[in-house]
């Protein structure tokens, strides 16, 4: 039985820049995206980092549940033992509740919160029983707050929190490590994705390797949860002490030009 990595959102950003630092650790891949283009070329940059470690791509459309089983089924017949799961596929949407396209909001939630609440549970078995395991949830300082004109977005990135923080604690007994990074604004397709520069120009975002090597450090020290950038710890903490109303007007503003 050989031992994975599977890693989610693995073509760009930061679930590449994760692949590569897993591969500088000599671990094998398995990189998942929709994107098959963009996979081989992420395939093509890490093999030049490491040639020695196996790694496998498989293009599919996390917003579909039956793609999520037939990844789970090839890593079955590989006989794999997917012993890392990164959960770093994820999008947004900036866009007016009123006026949002409702299955591309629908299909947010598949990825961000379906795909990856299937991943985070189908390699517990496995390992439960070799007591070894660890869960890389990306979720967002987004998650911490209510997101007028991002309510989708900042809605499943609270359940990413909720989710992970739970079930660190369930799994820890059994060895199974689970922390949750939420960064703020870095530097990935996710803007144009999303449309929303508007924020993006107001905040300097971090590299994405950066919070790549931030992620991977709060893990290793078992750390349920990482929030990334001084800033962002102490806007955390102050949201605590201001009304709830308060708090979404500001994030709100900082969505959309009034």
């Amino acid at each position: 039985m050989e031992k994975f990595c599977l890693i989610t959102g693995a073509s760009s950003g930061l679930g590449k820049d994760l692949s590569i630092l897993l591969a500088k650790e000599n671990k094998n891949l398995l990189l998942v995206a929709s994107n098959l283009q963009k996979l081989n070329k992420a395939k093509e940059e890490i093999t030049k980092i490491n040639d020695k470690i196996k790694i496998e791509i498989l293009a599919y459309d996390l917003s579909i549940k039956e793609n999520l089983e037939k990844i789970y089924k090839y890593t079955k017949e590989k006989n794999y033992f997917i012993n890392f799961v990164i959960n770093s596929a994820g999008f947004g949407d900036r866009t007016d509740f009123v006026d949002m396209d409702i299955d591309f909001e629908l299909k947010m939630n598949e990825v961000n919160i379906n795909a990856l609440t299937y991943f985070s549970n189908v390699y517990l078995d496995d390992m439960k029983k070799y007591r070894e395991g660890n869960i890389l949830n990306i979720s967002s300082i987004a998650a911490f707050m209510a997101g007028p004109y991002m309510a989708t977005y900042h809605a499943s990135k609270a359940y990413v929190l909720l989710l992970s923080e739970a079930i660190y604690y369930e799994l820890k007994k059994y060895n199974i490590n689970v922390t949750c990074i939420c960064p703020g604004p870095f530097k990935s397709n996710f803007v144009n994705i999303a449309k929303n520069d508007f924020t993006f120009k107001k905040m300097k975002p971090i590299s994405s390797e950066k919070a790549a090597l931030i992620s991977l450090k709060a893990l290793k020290k078992k750390k349920p949860l990482k929030i990334i950038g001084f800033k962002n710890k102490l806007m955390i903490f102050a949201l605590r002490l201001v009304p709830r109303k308060l708090v979404y007007s500001i994030s709100a503003h900082s969505l959309k030009k009034f």
